[in-house]
């Protein structure tokens, strides 16, 4: 049974304080250590001590991210290096990887916590920018690298390789990469294919080609990918759409699966199937009037 329990909140959507409140009476009610992140502390009042993510990292035996997948990404990102368990409480609307509403949290965990879990380990990227031979830019990615034009700018022109051989010059608004968990994310809206988080992929997909023939392909995820900006204008680099990077003409995106991996932590009888139908409305059939119940 983990000891010290840390939790992670978006601390700025409405009724946080409440749920983390709760969770964290909970836990210590059952005789854990409980222990905040440093910006939920800062924003929730509650007299608990304040860790930050490095220090939750080597200190705490599990971690509950209490918000939408977007918090999850932030702290799973950062807590990636410690090989931290995670068990997300869905504050916000969709919720792929954050998976325990609100209002079963307290006796779900305690199920949990009793030991009744299952275990899945996620993989990340690790992508790099390289300019003139040199690291300008480097970051974890959890869903996705995106290489993208700007708003209002013309095509972009992106050369692609994938373990030093060429794979294709391509003329489009941008390229997705991603990771098995990303393909529920940007990828999916662009047409991308989901792929089961235990699979070893990673998924290209891009952003409206110019030709039809530039299809989304998965490659092993062995796979160094190369990224090379031959020709657009505001050209950006964004991880999991929470870091950037600008990118010049010749810039290279070197792109490959991460040492490190984000262990989840999920009720017992959890199925990423039922994520999957609840999420994307699989469960709902056409009635005798033709309308989705």
């Amino acid at each position: 049974m983990p000891k010290t329990i840390a939790i992670v909140g978006k601390y700025f959507a409405a009724g946080i304080s409440e749920s983390l409140t709760e969770i964290a009476d909970f836990l210590q009610g059952r005789g854990h250590h409980v222990v905040l992140e440093t910006e939920t502390a800062q924003n929730v009042a509650l007299p608990i001590a304040a860790m930050t993510p490095a220090q939750i990292g080597q200190q705490a035996d599990a971690a509950i991210i209490v918000g939408g997948d977007g918090t999850m990404l932030g702290i799973a990102r950062q807590l990636a290096p410690y090989d931290v368990p995670l068990i997300g409480i869905n504050q916000g609307r969709l919720g792929f990887i954050t998976d325990i509403s609100l209002e079963r949290m307290l006796p779900v965990l305690g199920e949990m916590l009793d030991g009744k879990v299952e275990s899945e380990r996620r993989s990340l990227l690790q992508g790099s920018v390289m300019r003139d031979g040199q690291q300008i830019f480097s970051a974890l990615a959890f869903n996705d690298v995106v290489v993208a034009r700007g708003a209002g700018s013309g095509m972009a022109e992106l050369m692609v390789e994938v373990d030093g051989r060429f794979m294709y010059n391509q003329r489009s608004d941008g390229l997705i990469v991603a990771t098995p968990t990303g393909s529920t994310a940007y990828s999916l809206s662009a047409g991308g294919p989901l792929l089961h988080p235990s699979l070893g992929g990673i998924v290209l997909v891009p952003i409206a080609p110019h030709a039809l023939s530039n299809r989304p392909i998965v490659i092993p995820d062995s796979s160094e990918i190369v990224i090379e900006i031959v020709n657009g204008r505001d050209m950006s680099a964004n991880f999991d759409m929470q870091s950037l990077a600008s990118l010049q003409h010749g810039d290279r995106i070197l792109i490959r699966r991460s040492e490190h991996t984000i262990t989840f932590l999920h009720p017992a009888g959890w199925s990423y199937y039922d994520t999957l139908r609840q999420k994307l409305h699989w469960n709902e059939y056409p009635s005798a009037e033709g309308q989705l119940k």
